[in-house]
């Protein structure tokens, strides 16, 4: 299990470190004022990657964080951030890279401009990963807002031959209720396209992690974890020792 990833997640509202309740903004819980200082707690572990979202450039299309971003690339150094969130322009996606963002989640331009998801991972191979947010198997844009009438799968393989690094996938039923995960539908994408799989949304435990570890041989890379980190139901370091053991 060596090569899957625990990920801590970090969502950036109006500046402010939050978890949202199955993407209703209006139930935002605020975890941190300084989302920069949370990170770095984060980094204090044996961590590889951080998950950061825009959720003001989710919504809006435009990136509204870059600040709050760039606070924390500036406190984690040597820790690759993926970041997503209002990613709609390769100006955009350019920009974060040269901020220092390793890798860019394209969520909507995804299932809008499949265009843009296919020029950026040509320019940057390796450094582009696609979002795919479902609601009851259908994909959600616009920052959750707004559902479409794409599968999950269908728009997974779109991409199959685009060379993005990995999807990210969240069951937004499951997303900040520690529900556990929807490993079900995580193995079907997996299984669908040769992509690495990263889970999230609903890890609520230690065993939810191990048992989505055990899964890596089956195309899921690595969990994101949020609500579950900042309630203490999830201890960090002895999560990844657990993983690490196993």
């Amino acid at each position: 299990m060596s090569g899957f990833e625990l990920i801590p997640a970090i969502d950036l509202l109006g500046g402010r470190c939050v978890r949202l309740s199955q993407g209703r903004y209006e139930e935002a819980t605020v975890y941190g004022e300084d989302p920069a200082a949370v990170a770095a707690g984060f980094a204090r572990h044996a961590i590889r990657r951080l998950h950061v979202v825009d959720l003001d450039g989710a919504r809006s299309g435009q990136p509204g964080n870059a600040w709050a971003v760039g606070r924390i690339l500036a406190r984690c150094p040597g820790i690759a951030v993926q970041l997503g969130g209002g990613l709609r322009s390769l100006a955009a996606v350019e920009a974060v890279f040269e901020a220092g963002v390793e890798r860019a989640v394209l969520g909507t331009a995804a299932l809008r401009d499949p265009a843009l998801v296919r020029e950026a991972a040509a320019r940057h191979p390796g450094r582009i990963a696609v979002g795919i947010d479902a609601r009851a198997g259908r994909v959600a844009v616009q920052g959750w807002t707004e559902t479409s009438e794409a599968g999950a799968v269908e728009l997974a393989r779109r991409f199959e031959d685009a060379g993005v690094a990995a999807l990210v996938y969240t069951d937004i039923a499951r997303d900040g209720v520690l529900s556990g995960p929807n490993l079900e539908a995580a193995l079907e994408l997996a299984a669908a396209v040769a992509i690495p799989v990263i889970l999230s949304g609903g890890i609520a435990s230690l065993e939810d992690l191990v048992r989505a570890a055990a899964l890596s041989d089956r195309g899921l890379a690595g969990a994101i974890v949020g609500r579950a980190l900042y309630t203490g139901a999830v201890d960090l370091g002895r999560a990844l020792e657990r993983l690490a053991c196993s």
